[in-house]
């Protein structure tokens, strides 16, 4: 085994390294060190967007990649395998740029990957040609990529395109390639896991999924959409739209996923108005405190369980079976969306705009 595959376990050649060493997922979920190394890359993945720090050992840090992904695999959240995802490609980005920080050294050389090696590990090399400072790259192998880039700047509208090739700039060509990491890292997930080896893996699954329902799952949703609320949501916002009474608890569930998808303060109190108990003050003292306002404590929604507990859960649809979370199920609902979708927002906007030229 080398230490340039435990750095980048996503490549062909680490799988065939795993291979050759013969090693089976019954005697890896059975080895502490490596089942604590899958553990951490999969929770460090939620807590931060990392993979932490690797493993001295190359054994153990090699194997811990297969075994974390049988871990993502064994809990099947859509948000986790995303996040994790994300984590392993940000991690090989950072290796990659620390190695070209420091070719100089006789241990770098011998564990850099290029960029020209990671073309080819995508099947990219003959779709990507340098041009001046930049690149330029075929459209067909750009579109894919670039399709779940956030930012305008991703979209081809926005892009100069000559002879079914766009310009990209060096930076561009590093995101590209990071998103192409984290597509060969989601490859194939989740993945079909023995009984054997789930039970043996158990009681580590369930502390990833008690971190995956206690955490804050939105840190970049910003997007107000009700049509993609999860059931429950639904319900409450409803309930608050006809004026009827919500218990405290049931408040505090819809208040604070509201704040968790970036509505402001006063967007929510303009949709309490209608309702009969509407006090402005408590309700922005309320609002302000679970946002972390006024709070030392910024407060994330109930988990799917808490809202179970409570009344709370109703209507439950197929995606409900899967997650743990409102917030799971609003991140997948916006990710699965065929089209791009109106920030509710924005509709309130347009329509207040036709008003007034009406008038």
């Amino acid at each position: 085994m080398e230490r340039r595959h435990a750095r980048y376990p996503f490549l062909d050649d680490a799988r065939h390294a795993v291979g050759n060493a013969e090693f089976d997922l019954q005697s890896l979920a059975a080895d502490e060190r490596v089942r604590e190394r899958a553990s951490e890359r999969v929770e460090r993945a939620l807590d931060d967007g990392t993979v932490g720090e690797p493993s001295r050992a190359t054994r153990v840090e090699l194997l811990s990649y297969p075994l974390a992904r049988v871990l993502v695999s064994l809990v099947d959240e859509h948000v986790l395998t995303r996040k994790y995802a994300r984590a392993e490609a940000a991690t090989a980005h950072d290796r990659l740029a620390d190695a070209e920080n420091r070719r100089e050294l006789k241990s770098a050389r011998t564990e850099r990957l290029t960029s020209e090696e990671l073309l080819a590990e995508f099947d990219l090399a003959t779709d990507v040609h340098t041009d001046g400072d930049g690149y330029r790259v075929a459209v067909g192998a750009y579109l894919p990529l670039a399709a779940d880039m956030r930012g305008e700047e991703w979209r081809l509208v926005n892009r100069a395109l000559s002879d079914g090739e766009v310009s990209i700039s060096t930076t561009d060509l590093d995101e590209l390639l990071r998103k192409a990491i984290e597509r060969r890292v989601a490859e194939g997930l989740p993945l079909s896991v023995p009984d054997g080896i789930a039970d043996a893996l158990e009681s580590t699954v369930a502390e990833i999924r008690e971190r995956l329902a206690e955490l804050d799952l939105t840190r970049d949703i910003d997007t107000v959409v009700p049509d993609r609320f999860p059931p429950c949501m639904k319900a409450l916002l409803d309930s608050v739209q006809k004026g009827e009474h919500l218990p405290h608890h049931s408040r505090f569930a819809i208040t604070s996923f509201l704040t968790s998808i970036g509505m402001s303060t006063d967007e929510i109190i303009d949709l309490y108005m209608v309702n009969p108990g509407f006090g402005e003050d408590i309700t922005r003292y309320q609002t302000d405190h679970i946002r972390g306002e006024t709070s030392p404590t910024e407060y994330s929604p109930p988990s799917c369980a808490t809202m179970q507990s409570y009344g709370d859960c109703v209507n439950m649809d197929d995606r409900c079976e899967t997650i743990s979370h409102p917030m799971a199920y609003y991140e997948q609902a916006l990710d699965d969306a065929d089209e791009e979708l109106s920030d509710w927002r924005d509709d309130e906007v347009d329509a207040d705009d036709e008003a007034e030229a009406d008038a």
